[in-house]
């Protein structure tokens, strides 16, 4: 059995340590706020919900659920709650824990989903010495020495560790490179054809400043170039589904390199799929 919690489908998914603003007037999700805030005040934590992403349709309640919702999503922690006039709240939340659909749950009370969920680990160490490791064997045709002794076996095991700390820096160099030129491309487009289309969350100005915090952080540069970039829902929900930071990185690179030569070959800005989409729930 995995831990139920509150579910809150959202367009695009969310990432770990990016921040969510959203307005919340839908009837069923403000008794989900009025709920947290309940839980806060008298559990004295901080209240979650866990966004997922819709994979068909806009009204989840349609179809069947688990049929509309991709399977891994990404909990919201409530960082500011201001309730308004119509009885609807503004929030701000920033993405947590990723986890992933067991059973997702339909009731009349409360009104809004919920699911039972597990929650996903990251792999870091364990993925970059195995992927390291496969680069380190003997040479065809070489012949063991028996098996190696302790001090063999820890200098292996620093180099293992040195290789994977100097590849994962020339991944964060190119990506951080890679999205710095795709943010450029983006930025030149928008200002250079005068129309109003959409953009990327942030100004230039904010994406440099962001990329500034996130410099040493490999996992969390790696979320901010999925967050941030114009990609595809599946391309987002494959990111987030990634538990190792080096291979999530890696993957950034090549669909970097992918919109950069569809930016420079079209030279148009992509728009997103959900301008194109019928009818939408309000929130």
């Amino acid at each position: 059995m995995g831990q139920v919690i509150p579910l809150f489908p959202l367009g695009t998914p969310l990432f770990p340590g990016v921040v969510l603003p959203l307005r919340v007037f839908e009837p069923r999700y403000r008794r989900l706020m009025r709920d947290l805030l309940v839980q806060r005040a008298e559990e004295r934590i901080p209240g979650f919900f866990g966004v997922v992403a819709i994979r068909q349709g806009w009204e989840v309640e349609q179809v069947a659920p688990a049929e509309a919702l991709y399977d891994i999503g990404c909990t919201a922690r409530l960082q500011s709650v201001r309730p308004l006039s119509d009885g609807g709240f503004h929030i701000v939340t920033v993405g947590g824990d990723r986890f992933r659909l067991l059973d997702v749950l339909v009731s009349d009370d409360p009104p809004y989903l919920r699911a039972e969920v597990e929650w996903l680990a990251d792999e870091e160490a364990a993925e970059e010495a195995a992927g390291d490791a496969d680069g380190l064997v003997g040479l065809p045709g070489e012949v063991p020495l028996g098996p190696p002794d302790e001090a063999a076996a820890a200098g292996l095991d620093e180099l293992v560790s040195s290789v994977a700390r100097g590849s994962m820096d020339v991944l964060v160099h190119n990506v951080g490179d890679l999205f710095a030129r795709y943010v450029a491309a983006v930025g030149a487009l928008r200002g250079g054809d005068g129309e109003d289309v959409e953009s990327m969350g942030a100004t230039d100005e904010e994406s440099a400043a962001l990329m500034e915090a996130v410099g040493d952080d490999p996992r969390a540069l790696s979320y901010l170039v999925a967050s941030a970039a114009l990609l595809t829902p599946e391309d987002r929900q494959a990111l987030l589904a990634e538990s190792a930071t080096r291979r999530r990185l890696a993957t950034e690179s090549r669909l970097l390199r992918r919109e950069l030569t569809l930016l420079e070959s079209i030279g148009a800005v992509p728009a997103p799929l959900q301008r194109f989409a019928g009818p939408r729930s309000v929130n």
